[in-house]
C-alpha cells in the first residue's frame, strides 16, 4: 500500500512538472509568434521602401536619358511603355 502511494505521488509530481513545462513552452511559443509577426511587418515595410527606391531610380534614369541625346531611345521606349500603361488604365476605367 505504501508503495502505491509513493508511485502515485511520484506520478503526480511528474505530471505537475510536465504541465509547468507545457505552460512555459506555450508562453514562449506565443512570444515567438508575436515576434515573427513583427518581423514580417518590418520586412513588408522594407520591401515597400525598396520598391519606392527602385521607382526613384527609374525616374532619375529617365530624367537623365531625356537630358542626353544618347539615351533618347531609352526615353522613347519608356514613354511608349507609360503610354501603353495609361491606355490599359483607361480601358479598365471604360469597362
Amino acid at each position: 500500500m505504501k508503495d502505491r502511494k509513493v508511485l502515485i505521488t511520484g506520478i503526480e509530481y511528474k505530471v505537475r512538472k510536465l504541465t509547468d513545462l507545457f505552460s512555459k513552452l506555450e508562453k514562449n511559443q506565443q512570444i515567438l509568434v508575436e515576434e515573427n509577426e513583427e518581423l514580417k511587418k518590418v520586412i513588408e515595410e522594407k520591401n515597400i521602401f525598396v520598391e519606392n527606391l527602385k521607382e526613384e531610380i527609374q525616374k532619375i534614369k529617365l530624367a537623365k536619358s531625356l537630358e542626353s541625346k544618347e539615351g533618347s531611345n531609352d526615353a522613347k521606349m519608356k514613354i511608349n511603355e507609360l503610354v501603353r500603361e495609361i491606355d490599359k488604365c483607361i480601358g479598365l476605367l471604360n469597362q
